[in-house]
């Protein structure tokens, strides 16, 4: 997956390829659909939710251009957790 955001995508930030790179995506699907976390697409998970492509996630990420006196406040993204009644 790493390897495809660099040389197709042309990802550079070596940071978000490290990050991307140790995130267990297959963690975070449904176990009938974890053979396919990696893959170049989104996924659906809990809740009409779904997990984005790999893509998606390192494009905006490099776009942020982060550094380590940085904060953010990830608000609305998801995380498959049942909504409060």
């Amino acid at each position: 997956m790493v390897e495809r955001l660099r040389r197709h995508y042309h990802i550079r930030d070596e940071r978000v390829l490290a990050a991307m790179g140790r995130i267990p995506r297959h963690l975070f699907v449904p176990e009938a659909l974890q053979s396919h976390a990696y893959g170049d697409h989104a996924l659906p998970i809990e809740f009409n939710q779904t997990i984005s492509q790999p893509y998606i996630v390192a494009r905006q990420t490099e776009l942020l251009e982060v550094t380590k006196d940085d904060r953010a406040l990830e608000i609305g993204a998801g995380s498959a957790t049942k909504p409060p009644c």
